[in-house]
């Protein structure tokens, strides 16, 4: 499939985006409760869309993006909006269009400061001129407020050495500068631009009054002067809109990850993707208290962040639900059992502040179950940063209350780490009974093992995992770098036996395909606007039950056989529209009419089933090779081949997915490869 050409400077929408608000592709009129607000941002964005036969650079597109999901929002929340949010979309949408750009142009870049030398786009044109009624609403501020830090953050080093010349040591770098100058009485506050600019050289001649010879005070004039002119050559603005835009991004996207720079620059225009049909009940917002909501938890993620920042904590790892179910030490040893001894890496947030942090999110109860689940996210990444700091009660207290993945057996962790073993034993137990995942099931039966051992207690028995059909290959090692997978695909293939290497594309596009319409339902707090690779709750842990029976209806075809068409009818009528589970340059129409051929509905069915378990864990782990035999009898036209080089090794996810094909009669095999001396 042709890439696409990610340099291009006409970023040009897709068809459903291209049309405006209200059009049949696109509109959820009479669906998301608009009640007929923003009739002039609507029109103002139809009068940007763009005409079909309009070829070259679109130099304001990304003006017309950005109208349009303002737009967007007033048709699906109207409803919600307040009425500052309704005044600024009807203020907006009667502003000349370069009024507009400009604010656009700013909101995209990081604020809320600029200056004005920066502010000079080729389409706008004057931005003084352009940023008058932008002034007169109050949306920018010709003098802000700007803390010294905040001035550092806008100047340039040598912007601010003349500045602050006469003030400071001469040639310190700017950290070292900002540093001195907070030690300053007079540079202590926050003060209106005008005030640093028009009072620097004051501030000069105050520092060394008490100099009074004549060559110093000819020195300090030069000084007074030359800060006096290089701030005078500075202009800046404040956006003050920014909590109010910062809203609006957030029921465009749905989440305060991506801005608008990248949904303009990014995606829209390039990749092709799914209309999902958007009625009022599967709104991620059914009331403005869900957005509300939304802001405090953000606000909380964000203290939690500030926190850890110092310390070099990492809230993508604090965050992973079984974070030691794959960690290796460099010694080889699982992190589950060196955790209590490595540095911290959590943050360390003062006991005040923690507790603060932890009391803020058990008082929310938010009125959507996704809402929900992200609070238990960041009580998840709020005991994961104590348990690093060895604050066993802190992190309890965060992981009882959650019912984010992982936290229950990060609590038994815990109970272990702290001496409690009879306790975490009778626990482990009880979990094991019913456990969340397959994943949880083999930590459980580690952690069990582990206790009663320690306690003295006979270990259950496990049953014996079924020995692997093994292969072992040597194979010249290949001059150029070919993987070690690549090169026993290569090796293995033979007249009649074609081996493809799928790892974990094959399995999930056919079940990608087979199940779109179950993938792409509208529910709510699934689909925030029309430029999404896929749900937003993918992984949450009720994405199935939410669509249970559009899953089971999508699996039925397995059993009568009609899967195939419905398979082929989606790889024709979905072609190129970006899916979390089919890549599409890794199927072409003839291996998937071999793997229809090859692969019998219920072992594809068993596949399907499993990745519903866990989308997270098992979409992932799936063998490298499969061997097809097409002129075989149906259970034995192909064999799944999981490839191992010299010193690699089967992750857990792979050896689940062993297991999981052995205790169902699937023909899978490990094939170990060891490399020859001389080379190909």
């Amino acid at each position: 499939m042709k890439q696409p050409d990610l340099t291009s400077p006409s970023i040009v929408a897709p068809s459903a985006a291209a049309a405006p608000p209200g059009s049949a592709s696109t509109s959820p009129t009479g669906t998301a409760g608009g009640q007929g607000a923003g009739t002039a941002i609507a029109e103002a964005a139809a009068r940007l869309a763009r005409p079909l036969d309009e070829a070259g650079p679109d130099p304001h597109y990304y003006l017309r993006n950005f109208t349009f999901a303002l737009a967007w929002i007033a048709e699906r929340y109207g409803d919600l909006l307040d009425g500052t949010e309704r005044g600024f979309l009807d203020d907006y949408a009667r502003l000349p269009r370069p009024a507009q750009a400009l604010l656009v142009r700013m909101l995209m870049r990081k604020g809320p400061y600029f200056r004005g030398d920066t502010l000079h786009y080729e389409e706008i044109g004057d931005p003084r001129a352009a940023a008058a009624s932008l002034f007169a609403l109050g949306w920018l501020d010709p003098d802000p407020v700007l803390t010294l830090e905040a001035l550092f953050g806008v100047l340039r080093h040598g912007e601010l050495a003349r500045l602050f010349a006469g003030m400071a040591p001469a040639r310190l770098s700017k950290a070292a500068l900002l540093a001195h100058l907070r030690e300053l009485p007079a540079c202590g506050s926050a003060r209106c631009w005008r005030h640093w600019r028009d009072n620097a050289g004051a501030a000069i001649d105050a520092a060394h009054a008490a100099d009074a010879t004549p060559a110093s005070d000819a020195s300090n004039a030069t000084h007074a002067t030359d800060a006096i002119d290089a701030a005078h050559a500075v202009d800046l603005v404040e956006v003050r809109i920014a909590p109010l835009a910062e809203r609006l991004r957030l029921m465009f996207f749905g989440n305060l990850r991506q801005g608008w720079s990248e949904f303009v620059l990014a995606d829209l225009g390039i990749f092709q993707y799914e209309r999902v049909p958007f009625p009022a009940e599967a709104r991620a917002f059914q009331q403005r208290s869900d957005i509300d909501a939304y802001l405090r938890l953000q606000r909380l993620r964000e203290r939690f962040d500030e926190e850890a920042a110092p310390a070099g904590g990492s809230l993508a790892s604090a965050q992973a639900p079984y974070a030691d179910a794959q960690a290796v030490d460099p010694t080889g040893r699982r992190e589950e059992e060196t955790e209590g001894t490595t540095g911290d890496t959590g943050g360390d947030a003062t006991a005040t502040a923690w507790r603060e942090l932890l009391a803020a999110l058990l008082a929310e109860s938010p009125a959507q179950p996704w809402l929900c689940r992200r609070r238990d996210k960041l009580l998840f990444t709020l005991g994961r940063a104590r348990e690093r700091k060895q604050d066993w009660d802190g992190a309890l207290a965060c992981y009882r209350p959650g019912a984010y993945p992982g936290a229950r057996h990060r609590m038994l962790r815990v109970l272990e780490q702290r001496g409690a073993d009879a306790e975490a034993l009778a626990l482990a137990e009880s979990a094991l009974a019913a456990p969340e995942s397959e994943t949880e099931v083999q930590l459980l039966q580690r952690l069990i093992h582990r206790l009663r051992r320690r306690l003295g207690r006979k270990a259950p028995a496990t049953a014996r995992r079924p020995a692997v059909t093994t292969l072992h290959l040597c194979l010249p090692r290949p001059r150029d770098g070919l993987p070690v997978e690549l090169a026993a695909r290569d090796h293995l293939t033979c007249a009649g036996e074609p081996v493809h290497y799928v790892e974990n594309t094959l399995i999930n596009a056919l079940f990608g395909l087979l199940c779109w319409p179950a993938i792409f339902l509208p529910v709510p707090g699934a689909f925030f606007h029309p430029f999404q690779r896929g749900p937003a709750d993918l992984h949450d842990p009720g994405f199935v039950q939410a669509r249970r029976a559009a899953f089971d209806a999508c699996l039925a075809r397995l059993d009568d056989g009609s899967h195939v068409d419905a398979i082929r009818a989606n790889w024709r009528a979905k072609a190129g529209l970006i899916s979390p589970f089919v890549a599409w340059a890794a199927l072409d129409e003839a291996l998937l009419d071999l793997a229809l051929h090859c692969l019998p509905a219920a072992h594809l069915k068993l596949w399907f089933t499993r990745i519903l378990a866990d989308i997270k864990a098992n979409a992932s782990g799936l063998p490298d090779l499969v061997r097809f035999r097409p002129a075989e009898a149906d259970e034995h036209r192909y064999a799944l081949i999981e490839v191992k080089g010299p010193g690699d090794r089967l992750q857990d996810n792979q050896l689940r997915w062993i297991a999981y094909n052995q205790a169902h009669g699937i023909p899978v095999q490990v094939c170990h490869v060891a490399w020859r001396e001389s080379a190909t």
